[in-house]
């Protein structure tokens, strides 16, 4: 639809009206305006004789009506459009060190990597949740922001799966990874503050301990929910059929409770894909996307049209006196 951003202006309409009804200036005073060379624009004359002709009169009051409605300012309203307003600020921390290239998993009927697991499956949680600004955080020896937060989940899901084992180190930097996550929300309002970790538990490396880290993501309001990768039963296929195996020392769930439980998140242990699938739908019911209800009707404006119209309609009423003045000075020459 159309509206009017200014329609105050629109009171100005019968501002014209006052040349009719003012008084007309009384002639004792003689002329107020001398002149000289009037004789010489014969055009002009005729022109002047002929001002108040119908068709005139009305091309200048529709001018008059175009100027006023443009300054008025008519905009052109669209459908209401969803804002993506986002429920909470999710951070997700994947561990892409040395240890989480075993192959704890079986996929479409083959063993694979921890990491493959969770790349799967994470890529498909981070996807669905479209009404928050997710954030990923790549971490082995070091930890980088490998996207900040964003509503463009896929781009997120899309740089998750294309990250490799060892691209940041062999080792495990978990405080750091926490705390490069807690540096990221903070600035975020308060209760939307969410990280998602996902490790095989055993930090061995960076510059920040596990529990620190935890401690500080507690006073900036930082509630970090933990998975741990592993654990499980290891299939390994020989010629007398598949034999299992448990995993050694590399799997360490209890740090990993413990850095959920000083936060206020929860610990979850993925042994399996079905496992962390599972997850994933628990997380969404504990972190809903809040969806809010504002919306954003989108703004044309139209003002250069009836602008444009009275420019015109300026012109047409303008060339009998500039071609009468043409020929009067012609005249005169």
């Amino acid at each position: 639809m159309i509206t009017l951003a200014w329609p105050w202006v629109l009171a100005a309409l019968p501002l014209p009206l006052l040349a009719y009804l003012m008084p007309a200036a009384s002639p004792a005073g003689g002329a107020a305006l001398r002149l000289p060379f009037y004789a010489d624009l014969p055009g002009l004359a005729a022109a002047a004789a002929g001002r108040r002709s119908a068709w005139r009169i009305g091309a200048a009051v529709l001018a008059w009506v175009l100027l006023v409605s443009a300054a008025a300012r008519p905009e052109w309203v669209g459908a209401p459009v969803n804002l993506p307003v986002a429920g909470r600020d999710l951070m997700l921390a994947v561990d892409i060190s040395g240890s989480m290239e075993q192959p704890d998993y079986e996929m479409d009927n083959r063993m694979v990597s921890r990491l493959a697991v969770v790349k799967a499956v994470a890529a498909r949680f981070v996807e669905r949740r479209t009404q928050d600004r997710l954030g990923l955080i790549l971490f082995g020896s070091n930890a980088y922001v490998q996207t900040p937060l964003t509503f463009d989940g896929h781009t997120v899901a899309a740089m998750l799966r294309d990250s490799v084992v060892g691209l940041a180190g062999r080792e495990t930097a978990i405080g750091d990874a926490i705390g490069l996550a807690v540096k990221r929300l903070r600035e975020q309002p308060d209760d939307n503050r969410v990280l998602i970790l996902l490790t095989d538990g055993a930090s061995n490396a960076g510059q920040l301990e596990p529990q620190a880290a935890a401690q500080l993501a507690r006073e900036a309001g930082v509630r970090i929910y933990t998975i741990a990768i592993g654990g499980g039963e290891v299939g390994l296929r020989t010629a007398l059929g598949m034999r299992l195996l448990r995993q050694g020392g590399d799997y360490d769930p209890e740090s990993l409770k413990q850095i959920a439980q000083v936060t206020g998140g929860r610990f979850f242990s993925a042994t399996g894909r079905e496992e962390l699938e599972a997850i994933y739908e628990e997380l969404d019911r504990l972190e809903p996307s809040r969806r809010d209800e504002r919306t954003y009707r989108p703004r044309e404006s139209l003002f250069v049209w009836p602008a444009a119209a009275a420019l015109v309609l300026s012109v047409l009423l303008a060339l009998p006196l500039l071609g009468g003045r043409g020929l009067g000075v012609g005249h005169g020459r």
